[in-house]
């Protein structure tokens, strides 16, 4: 399971590069897709070299929008192929929720009932028609994430179906 998110939160890299231009992107706009793409195929082959069999991966929050998927595209082209997209939903609410409990110990400055709407939007705008771009591929798997006990038997279900 890779995290585009956690390796973006994580600005202390030891590439002083990533860490200045991440902290100067994470209140709001989107770090530069090279950048991220560059953390994924970077984590990938650190995984694949320590161990051949672990070649198959998951990555969390990614793409995000067109940008995301055309660079994708364009750097990781014939060196790796996607699978699925597994998209969780629940309602608005919840998501609020669940971000603001959250904030209450992440020390993250954008759980904020503010920046929430802010993301909602931008997810709306740029992330749902790249759910619906692969819907139309028939590569999109489906999570009621709104249940908490159920959610992994799901998860564990289409991973055992697609390999």
């Amino acid at each position: 399971n890779l995290s585009a998110g956690e390796l973006l939160d994580e600005r202390k890299n030891p590439d002083p590069q990533y860490g200045e231009l991440i902290e100067k992107y994470i209140k709001g706009k989107m770090v530069p897709v090279e950048t991220t793409i560059s953390l994924l195929k970077s984590e990938m082959d650190q995984t694949m070299a320590a161990n051949a069999q672990k070649n198959k991966f998951l990555i969390d929050r990614f793409p995000r929008n067109q940008d995301n998927l055309q660079g994708w595209k364009k750097i990781m082209d014939g060196k790796a192929d996607v699978s699925f997209i597994l998209f969780f939903y629940c309602n608005r609410e919840i998501c609020i929720e669940r971000c603001l409990e959250r904030g209450k110990s992440s020390g993250r400055s954008d759980d904020n009932r503010e920046s929430l709407e802010k993301r909602i939007q931008t997810y709306l705008q740029s992330t749902k028609p790249i759910i619906y771009l692969h819907e139309e591929m028939q590569k999109v798997k489906k999570i009621d994430d709104s249940k908490s006990v159920e959610v992994f038997d799901e998860i564990d279900k289409i991973f055992d179906k697609e390999g």
